[in-house]
């Protein structure tokens, strides 16, 4: 495998990743505070974060008088990471706190994509997917749906596939455990960052994280949760398959899926489907499109945020991995890979959230 760019301690591009965080930041930041002072919100989720983020601040549970009284959040979805937040919301107390936690969880993402790419591909190109994958439509979305828990995901995610690009394996688990405390469904996508590992020759590794990954989602959907919710079950089952069953649902707005799917790549001029790191989309492309809630089939909301840091560091791996190939269309189409996918997120500008802002 080549080996990373070296970027020499006195130029500016040095620089370039942090750079990129701080832009990034101000737009996402700019965008969810005017629309908050618009009453623009997109729903009631950020009351209930912020009322769960508030419980925490006063060293209690998350309590969610919006959804029931004395409900505990704990008992709807399994994400005890959002009390990070809570020392931040103590200083501030506001709903903008958590807004902007969520900018500077995403634009700390940026950070380490823009910062990998530029390593592994060197300055220019790096900086392309950094913008690409700042400027793309998941994130977006993610930052007009208002915060949501998933916004820990996204630097996460990046962190552990950057270990991945570097061949870093224990890096790799390190990074993807913590994601089981961010939400329910994404044991799953720790379970397949096992078996990545296991296809690259980590067996004990991947075995070890992939059966963490089953072992945890399970202990959460059928103890944790149950436990704190007021049913004692976990109330998102009844939507998997909706009133067609699991197949019908499957084949529900089947075109709107297919265009999810195939932007998702797009954004990456496809380059992703190349690496096995894709593979983690799976288990999210999979609760979605058999999920009943037609939200989760199409691009609108923050459903694909954890899908953009997942596709982006599949291209990296890929145009890298690209580099050795003996397909010369490959290696030419590769070397354009940043130029593709910088263009693809141009052109959806013009119907993103962040052009509100012009």
């Amino acid at each position: 495998m080549a080996s990373p760019t070296k970027v020499s301690s006195w130029t500016p591009l040095r620089y370039g990743p942090a750079l990129l965080g701080v832009v990034f930041l101000a737009l996402y930041s700019a965008l969810s505070l005017l629309r908050f002072r618009s009453f623009e919100l997109s729903s009631w989720d950020n009351a209930i974060f912020e009322q769960a983020i508030k419980s925490y601040a006063g060293l209690g549970p998350p309590t969610v008088d919006i959804k029931g009284a004395g409900f505990n959040l704990l008992g709807d979805h399994f994400s005890p990471i959002i009390a990070l937040v809570a020392p931040f919301y103590r200083l501030f107390p506001a709903a903008q706190t958590i807004l902007l936690a969520q900018a500077v969880l995403l634009a700390a993402s940026v950070v380490v994509i823009a910062r990998v790419a530029m390593r592994r591909l060197g300055p220019v190109t790096g900086t392309a997917i950094g913008i690409a994958y700042g400027l793309s439509f998941g994130i977006q979305s993610a930052v007009k749906a208002d915060f949501h828990e998933v916004a820990f995901a996204a630097p996460l995610l990046a962190l552990a596939g950057a270990a991945y690009v570097d061949r870093r394996w224990a890096h790799v688990v390190w990074w993807s455990l913590p994601l089981l405390l961010v939400k329910e469904d994404l044991g799953l996508t720790v379970a397949l960052i096992g078996f990545v590992l296991i296809v690259c020759g980590q067996r004990r590794r991947g075995a070890w994280l992939a059966a963490a990954g089953v072992a945890g989602m399970l202990l959460v959907l059928l103890v944790f949760v149950p436990y704190f919710n007021p049913a004692g079950g976990y109330d998102y089952v009844t939507g998997v398959g909706g009133d067609g069953g699991v197949i019908g649902t499957l084949f529900s707005g089947f075109g709107q899926k297919v265009v999810t799917v195939l932007v998702t790549f797009a954004v990456t001029g496809f380059l992703a489907l190349r690496s096995p790191w894709a593979l983690l989309v799976l288990p999210t492309f999979g609760w979605r499109f058999v999920g009943g809630t037609e939200y989760y089939w199409g691009i609108d909301w923050h459903y694909s945020l954890v899908l953009m840091p997942i596709v982006f560091i599949a291209m990296i791996d890929a145009v890298v991995r690209s580099r050795d190939s003996r397909r010369l269309w490959l290696r030419q189409y590769a070397s354009f890979g940043a130029a593709v996918a910088m263009g693809f997120a141009l052109a959806m500008q013009l119907i993103s959230p962040l052009s509100a802002l012009a």
